[in-house]
């Protein structure tokens, strides 16, 4: 076989993969949450008061904008939704809000968590408004060379995906002669420029009562992964087992361990990525156990979703089968013995005329019957 004969093949092997692998994939089952998707998204804004000139922006004003702005780093203050869309009022609202914004967090995705580092990487200057890119904006770099191909070799690589996020701030009656310095306080909503590590910024967009907790450096039961982090830092070390010993069928849960004899020790218990329960141990004191939520929150967010399923007929869930048993039965047909065990007859057979079988007489190697034991014996013969 050629060469030739070996490409027009190559193909084929391909198809042939797919064709075999095609039953299992008609049987997937993808679940999609619009819950998971919104859960501890915050909402809360409150608008700045930041004092703004009145006199229009001038062409240095806008060069040490650029100049003071461009490559600057900062921590997201909530989740930053990926791509444009997002505008904010200088001491004004900011558009999406509430539901809205969880939406639009839904259908874009996310740039940046709460937390997050992420820096100004361009500027344009639109009429009244300054339009601020972050982490590489919302589009991706075209390279034209990409579409030109010698010998079905691309001369030019594809850029990396578009994972940044563009925010809009709009000033009303036009651009001012703002600094660079107002401009990170009007963003302060969104992101945080004077914090100094991310776990400072991660805490300042929590509520008053776990961001003391954090402060503190304690843990409350109901608290995430990342909120003990942010308290306690890393743990000493961690295990994970069952709830139920010897059955692996039971849920799982973790648990971090901090301190070492003679100091006290903390055992925090995490299910479904939330503080469950809290045991701290200490030289001289009595087992101090809490295991009540309080947060005032609910301990894991509550699954909405909804269930597509690809190919085969999902079963009933009170029977177990996806359908009604086969029959050799016409729709609508009746059976007056149900679910009995029968004689089988014939049509040319009545119950008054049917004989009694008895059975044969003769043997196969004397006497060859008819049908298979006739194959058989001639076989013996043979």
């Amino acid at each position: 076989m050629g060469p030739a004969s070996r490409l027009r093949l190559r193909p084929l092997r391909g198809v042939g993969l797919l064709l075999s692998v095609a039953p299992l994939l008609r049987a997937q089952v993808f679940v999609v949450g619009v819950k998971t998707a919104e859960d501890g998204v915050i909402t809360e804004f409150h608008p700045t008061h930041i004092q703004i000139p009145d006199a229009p922006l001038t062409e240095r004003g806008r060069l040490d904008l650029i100049r003071n702005l461009e490559s600057e780093q900062g921590f997201a203050h909530r989740e930053l939704p990926l791509g444009a869309g997002l505008e904010l009022v200088a001491n004004g609202n900011m558009s999406p809000r509430d539901d809205a914004y969880k939406q639009l967090l839904y259908q874009k995705g996310q740039s940046a968590a709460p937390g997050d580092r992420v820096a100004v990487t361009a500027l344009q200057f639109k009429g009244d408004r300054l339009v601020i890119d972050f982490n590489g904006g919302p589009y991706a770099k075209h390279r034209f060379l990409s579409h030109v191909s010698l010998n079905d070799m691309p001369l030019g690589q594809e850029g990396p995906i578009a994972t940044g996020c563009r925010i809009t701030l709009v000033f009303e009656g036009g651009l001012p002669e703002v600094s660079a310095a107002e401009v990170k306080a009007l963003l302060d909503p969104l992101v945080d420029f004077g914090a100094k590590t991310s776990e400072e910024a991660y805490a300042n967009t929590l509520s008053p009562k776990v961001r003391d907790a954090v402060e503190a450096h304690e843990v409350l039961v109901g608290m995430d992964k990342r909120m003990v982090l942010a308290a306690m830092g890393p743990p000493h070390d961690k295990h994970r087992e069952h709830t139920v010993e010897g059955d692996i069928n039971s849920p799982v849960y973790e648990e971090w361990i901090y301190g070492a004899v003679p100091r006290p020790m903390q055992f925090v218990r995490f299910r479904e990525g939330r503080v469950v329960r809290l045991e701290i141990a200490e030289m001289g004191k009595p087992l101090e156990i809490r295991y009540k939520n309080e947060l005032g929150a609910p301990a894991a967010p509550v699954l909405e979703a909804r269930t597509v399923a690809n190919g085969d007929a999902q079963p009933n869930p009170e029977s177990g089968r996806s359908g009604p048993p086969p029959t050799l039965r016409k729709p609508g047909e009746k059976s007056d013995a149900q679910n009995t065990m029968g004689r089988v007859i014939l049509p040319a057979d009545t119950p008054s005329s049917v004989p009694a079988q008895t059975p044969p007489t003769t043997t196969p190697a004397t006497k060859p019957a008819d049908g298979p034991n006739q194959m058989v014996s001639s076989a013996s013969e043979r």
